[in-house]
């Protein structure tokens, strides 16, 4: 029997898709990767009897990086990224070892089947996918079709089983696009990022960004927000002055009237109008009217406009919003959330995806009445050819979904029915009235039927006070005529939602991205998120925009990167080659980089104005090893030291506290140490701040500290206080905390494991001798001895952590309290590590140790 491969984007979809597809009938396993399960069970494909394999990636299963030694940022030149530094595809998630898994899946396979979303992103992972798993299946017949591809846009039994009969192919140049846009990012934004981050990190203490970070996308919608900032700053309020009256008649409430001249910008003749006005003490009707209208229902939604009511109206981020969508997809509540498009297909059927909301209790009662009555006719919109627009595909509860998802959900529901329902009507009514020779008016509107406001009230016509009923020539009486002064205000900060349509209009990333450019923005401290989802530019973002206008403004003008994504859309289209596209981009920010480069003063200019000397900055905290004065600790985001008599600057990790360690000196270059902690729950350890940016020895990298140094003899490396292999990672050493006495512990220099032992203990010393069953470091101990948990009120031991019976209670195994620490560069940190005899330690884990350490996990 043949064997059929079927891939989907995630684990959750697929096995919704198997679930479908066997009827509920497949037997499920978990892969190597304890992260992805395949599905099984038998069925007919292309006429024959087959075995289904139904399993998933996670998301893209490469990532385009630059090969290693281009991930230096002090031994490259960031104009060489530009085009000698050569790329390479790695695994997106080596921990996952997503490649291992297809192809252990795919061995002997005859067909896949790619289920992956379908949007170009989609696409450029059936190609992952692809180069994964095709060598190792069988070879199918000189003519016979070994790949499909399937195209769906909800998790419906009918759209599934829809997709499985109608199978293409993928398409070749969507992935294409992808690739192109990748390595134009990569390449562009990495040569910014590396030379800004680089200069003015060296030079100003308190950026407050650990990245100074540039991006053709990213930036570009920066310069938005700082363009409405601009307008803000330099907003000069006017005066102007209004002709205020009130009339009334009989005993009617007054009426407040609107002056036909709006306004005016000079007191002297607005008085003028008031003196002519009060000529008369009635004022006449000229004109009643009376006018039906109607507000529009709304056309089918698309991705922006989801994002867009999110941010505006339920408080939502724009990651945050399609987060919550995408999970709302995959199990099935919502359509692909992924469109451009506004209209719905012609054999879309919207009387089915409506029925399934009859007996929803919010909606239920309009719901029937349109099932009863009769559809409405969706309005026109725009089919872009992508994936129908976003609706829901089965009724669901606030218990099912959580308060977030319900409320995406909510909306997304309300807004289905009311495309379909009737246009909101009301009677728009409006009086003009004359006093002395100046015109007014007055207006009311009058709800006739709601219409699809019903469904979504705040759209809704307000109820307002009725207007008095009144012919031409009817006088009222004037009770009030008089000249009020106002001022022109300023615009406010953009919203997400204005930014969201401007990044739209200008063509800056796709419906896809739009979310993460905004997130990223925010992240890199370019811009804070106020009251109202408004976004106010920091002193960082307003500087670089404005540094990025006096070099080249194209660097931030949305203009050169619309014109990118037309060129990749060419791409996906087959309308342009894909070599061409990238070297002629890459060519022009080649140029535009050596331009900026040559002309960074005028930015640091802006810098100087605003942000401190990084010798200026900081207090005092430990001494350089080359000319043995203070170093400052600068604690504004990175965290770093200088030493400003030497004009160099140490890296520290991040996320963490900096103290001095002891006044204890590094034996390798004089500095002394400094001391790392995550607070009182996380990890601790000492580094050298020199050896922490300047590895001494060939195995290590950047960013170690002393429980990752192999120095053979020193006391603070992990010769000297490595005790065993971590008990949950592969890669990591169990190393004693020295300063955590009295409540000692050892913790691992590579995950967050934390090991609590010895609570009692004078003293822990980590000894020359090893464990003969596990060959873990001995552990000296000393406890206190009205404490000593030893026979017999000993108070001295030496034993294993991990195998020695005295100290099996003692031990408690816990995950620290932390944040990962952020590393500068590329790569994982990794090397072996010694205990002197030139191998890491690796203890045997016996069942009893694990089960002992398990107990207290915590």
């Amino acid at each position: 029997m043949r064997t059929v491969l079927m891939v989907a984007e995630k684990p959750s979809l697929a096995q919704s898709i198997a679930r479908i597809l066997s009827k509920g009938s497949c037997t499920s396993r978990k892969g190597l990767n304890g992260a992805c399960s395949v599905h099984e069970y038998t069925g007919t494909f292309q006429g024959q009897s087959v075995r289904f394999k139904m399993t998933s990636v996670c998301g893209h299963v490469m990532s385009l990086d630059f090969i290693g030694k281009y991930n230096n940022w002090d031994k490259v030149d960031p104009a060489e990224l530009f085009s000698k530094a050569p790329t390479e595809k790695k695994e997106a998630n080596p921990k996952l070892s997503m490649v291992k898994f297809l192809q252990v899946e795919a061995r002997g396979c005859d067909f896949v089947v790619l289920w992956l979303d379908c949007d170009k992103e989609g696409e450029n992972i059936c190609f992952e996918v692809l180069d994964a798993v095709q060598p190792v299946m069988n070879k199918g017949g000189v003519r016979e079709q070994t790949v499909f591809r399937a195209k769906f846009s909800s998790i419906t039994d009918t759209d599934i089983w829809n997709a499985m009969n109608r199978l293409g192919e993928p398409n070749k140049n969507e992935a294409l696009s992808v690739d192109a846009r990748q390595e134009l990012d990569l390449r562009i934004g990495c040569a910014f990022t590396r030379f800004q981050t680089k200069y003015f990190q060296g030079k100003y203490g308190n950026l407050d960004s650990s990245l100074i970070s540039f991006g053709p996308c990213q930036t570009p919608t920066l310069g938005f927000c700082v363009e409405r900032h601009d307008k803000i700053q330099s907003f000069k309020p006017e005066t102007y002055w209004i002709l205020q009256a009130k009339v009334f008649k009989g005993k009617d409430g007054p009426l407040t009237l609107d002056w036909s001249r709006v306004r005016v910008f000079d007191r002297e003749v607005g008085q003028m109008f008031v003196n002519l006005a009060k000529m008369s003490k009635e004022a006449k009707v000229e004109a009643v009217s009376q006018k039906e209208k109607t507000k529009q229902r709304p056309q089918a939604l698309n991705t922006v406009e989801m994002l867009r009511v999110a941010s505006s109206s339920l408080g939502m981020g724009p990651q945050h919003t399609m987060q919550i969508a995408e999970r709302l997809y995959t199990q099935g509540y919502i359509s692909y959330p992924r469109t451009e498009t506004t209209q719905y297909p012609e054999n879309f059927d919207l009387k089915g995806t409506l029925r399934q909301q009859a007996n929803s209790p919010m909606w239920a009662e309009e719901v029937k009445a349109l099932l009863s009555a009769g559809l409405n006719r969706p309005r026109k919109g725009n089919d872009v050819g992508d994936h129908p627009p976003i609706t829901p595909m089965r009724a669901a509860s606030e218990g099912e979904l959580g308060s977030d998802g319900w409320r995406l959900y909510e909306y997304i529901t309300r807004h289905f029915i009311a495309t379909v329902s009737q246009d909101c009507r009301y009677l728009q009514s409006t009086i003009e009235f004359s006093i002395g020779p100046e015109r007014f008016s007055c207006g009311g509107k009058t709800p006739i039927s709601p219409g699809y406001t019903a469904l979504m009230p705040w759209q809704g016509v307000p109820l307002e006070e009725a207007l008095p009923t009144c012919q031409p020539g009817d006088a009222f009486t004037v009770d009030e005529l008089r000249l009020v002064e106002r001022q022109t205000g300023p615009p406010d900060y953009l919203t997400e939602a204005e930014l969201i349509t401007l990044m739209e209009k200008h063509g800056i990333g796709t419906d896809a991205s739009i979310p993460v450019h905004i997130n990223n923005v925010c992240q890199r401290n370019y811009v804070t998120v106020e009251t109202g989802r408004r976004l106010k530019p920091t002193n960082l973002g307003v500087v670089l925009v404005h540094g990025y206008y006096k070099i080249d403004a194209e660097l931030v003008l949305p203009t050169i990167r619309s014109a990118v994504e037309k060129q990749l859309s060419l791409i996906a289209l087959g309308k342009a080659n894909f070599q061409q596209v990238l070297q002629h981009t890459l060519d022009i920010f080649k140029r535009k980089f050596h331009y900026f480069v040559d002309s960074i003063s005028s930015m640091d200019e802006l810098m100087e104005v605003s942000f401190s000397p990084i010798a200026a900055t900081g207090k005092p905290l430990s001494r350089c090893g080359k000319c043995h004065r203070f170093m400052k600790y600068i604690q504004a985001k990175p965290s770093r030291l200088h030493c400003s008599h030497c004009d160099e600057t140490y890296n520290v990790p991040q996320n963490g506290a900096i103290k001095l360690y002891k006044e204890l000196r590094c034996p390798l270059d004089d500095f002394e140490l400094v001391l790392w902690t995550s607070g009182a729950r996380g990890k601790s350890y000492p580094l050298c701040p020199y050896c922490f940016s300047n590895p001494p020895f060939r195995d290590m990298k950047k960013g170690m500290g002393c429980n990752e140094c192999t120095h053979p003899s020193c006391q603070h490396s992990l010769s000297a206080l490595g005790i065993g292999q971590c008990v949950e990672c592969d890669s990591g050493v169990l190393v004693l905390d020295p300063t955590s006495g009295p409540k000692w512990r050892m913790a691992c220099n590579r995950c967050n494991v934390l090991v609590h032992f010895f609570e009692h203990a004078h003293k822990v010393q980590v000894s020359q001798d090893s464990c003969e069953v596990c060959d873990a470091s001995l552990v000296m101990v000393d406890f206190n001895k009205a404490r000593t948990p030893l026979p017999e009120g000993d108070t001295q031991h030496t034993g294993c952590v991990f195998c020695d019976p005295l100290f099996q209670d003692a031990v408690e195994l816990k995950h620290a309290s932390m944040r990962r620490t952020a590393h500068r560069g590329g790569g994982a940190r990794r090397g072996g590590r010694g205990r002197g005899r030139g191998r890491r330690p690796n203890p045997k884990k016996p069942k009893d140790k694990m089960a002992a350490l398990a107990a207290y996990f915590v």
